[in-house]
């Protein structure tokens, strides 16, 4: 893989954007993206390391737009001759209807200084990731531990017909995984730009501590319980939120719970998107070439804000434009947020754990399904630590409970009683931290 410029990108993957652009020639509208980069993983079990992948890839996506009709192609084969693949997407578009809400490509227009990018990460060689899956493991020698440790570093370069130019390049690395005493798992994980960061012994050391706080858990009968979130939790919250809810092409239909300008959430909460901020990952622009700026979307407790790509903005009208949240394919989805933020308060876990009369702290929600998208009644599981809270103190471990819950709810004025002063990023991708709620319903056993 070529080595990234000063730039930020790839000189060839600017080069062959250039090169697909004069092949589209005169009278078309189109806008190219490459996206070259590596990753790898590292996978575990029973405390053991078993797998070594690797894959190195150029990624290029064309969409054009003749005549009002557009469609978009992607490639997977190495910059060569652009034709075939400008063919292939002019040859698609004219079979396609005309597009109504086609909002035209984006006029230049400067990125944010985001580089959430390092090298070593990028770069990074299986010995390294082993590192980091030894320090896991090692954490609790006398148990089984299973997981992974990944890394990923890709530069991307996009141009269009109207001028944008941008460049950019991230980086990635996490270790997640469990530590099994019996029959009993508990999660650890940690999240960075940078895999030197990764802590993979705290992150066992809290798995370890999970699983053996886990063992002779009892089963406790379902019912509405105060919880105690932790931040993998939060993050989930947030997936749905920003998928169902802060989506303007859903606020737009009538199917997102968002009421612009009104108190849904608790005052304690604030919420807001910002590819800038240093602790998350990604790109300074979105899949349209529009620059991110950041985003406010509920400012202590009220909904301010929806993310916009060009084809809602244009559906809005007015001065209405987009925000820079537009995905590859999302024409029938729309916008979504990336670089979430539940902002923290001031209230540690320990301190929000100390003042639970009677509930639960949960470390996971998983196979977690939406049932309705506008009251965000979402059912799933929790998984890998669950704990009895009674007068301030962690009693011992719950089997894992089924629950069907409105996150709008859940976050509602008066329901949240704390927010934590521990965010961190998630696996996810999220940047959350833990929340005390008044209320969580709980509606079975794992089972059912």
């Amino acid at each position: 893989m070529t080595a990234p410029g000063d730039g930020g990108a790839p000189l060839e993957a600017s080069a062959f954007c250039e090169r697909v652009l004069e092949a589209v020639g005169s009278g078309v509208e189109a806008e190219v993206t490459v996206r070259q980069g590596l990753s790898g993983l590292t996978r575990f079990a029973n405390s053991h390391i078993h797998q070594n992948v690797a894959e190195e890839a150029m990624v290029t996506r064309l969409k054009v737009c003749v005549d009002g009709r557009q469609a978009a192609v992607t490639s997977t084969v190495a910059a060569g001759d652009p034709r075939s693949l400008v063919e292939r997407a002019l040859a698609a578009a004219r079979l396609r209807p005309v597009d109504p809400d086609w909002p035209g490509v984006a006029a230049p227009a400067p990125p944010p200084a985001v580089e959430h990018y390092d090298g070593g990460t990028a770069t990074a060689e299986p010995h390294e990731r082993a590192a980091v899956v030894k320090a896991f493991v090692g954490a609790d020698p006398a148990s089984r531990a299973a997981g992974f440790c990944r890394t990923s570093g890709s530069s991307v370069a996009f141009a269009n017909t109207a001028g944008q130019r941008v460049t950019g390049r991230t980086t990635e690395a996490t270790v997640e995984g469990i530590h099994r005493i019996g029959l009993s798992d508990g999660r650890g994980w940690h999240s960075s730009a940078s895999l030197t960061e990764l802590d993979g012994a705290a992150a066992g050391r809290s798995a370890a501590a999970k699983a053996s706080g886990g063992v002779d858990a009892v089963d406790l009968e379902p019912g509405r319980y105060e919880v105690v979130l932790e931040p993998a939790c939060v993050s989930d919250l947030l997936d749905f939120l920003a998928w169902y809810g802060f989506n303007a092409k859903a606020h737009a239909e009538g199917q997102s719970f968002v009421d612009l300008g009104r108190e849904q959430i608790d005052p304690l909460v604030s919420i807001v998107d910002d590819a800038a901020d240093g602790r998350t990952t990604g790109l300074g622009f979105d899949a349209e070439g529009t620059p991110k700026a950041r985003l406010e979307l509920v400012r202590e407790g009220v909904c301010v804000g929806v993310a916009h790509d060009r084809r809602t903005a244009r559906r809005a009208g007015g001065d209405t434009e987009s925000t820079g949240h537009a995905v590859a394919g999302g024409e029938g989805f729309g916008a979504l947020c990336t670089n979430l933020f539940l902002l923290p308060g001031t209230t540690s876990p320990a301190e929000m754990v100390a003042s639970v009369d009677r509930g639960l702290l949960v470390t996971e929600l998983w196979y977690t399904r939406i049932l309705d998208p506008k009251s965000q009644v979402v059912t799933g599981l929790t998984r890998n630590g669950l704990f009895l809270v009674e007068a301030g103190e962690v009693r011992g471990a719950v089997r894992n409970l089924r629950f069907t819950q409105s996150y709008v709810e859940a976050l509602a004025p008066g329901n949240v009683l704390g927010v934590g002063d521990d965010a961190r990023l998630t696996v996810a991708g999220s940047v959350a931290p833990s929340v005390h709620l008044a209320s969580w319903n709980f509606t079975g056993g794992a089972q059912g």
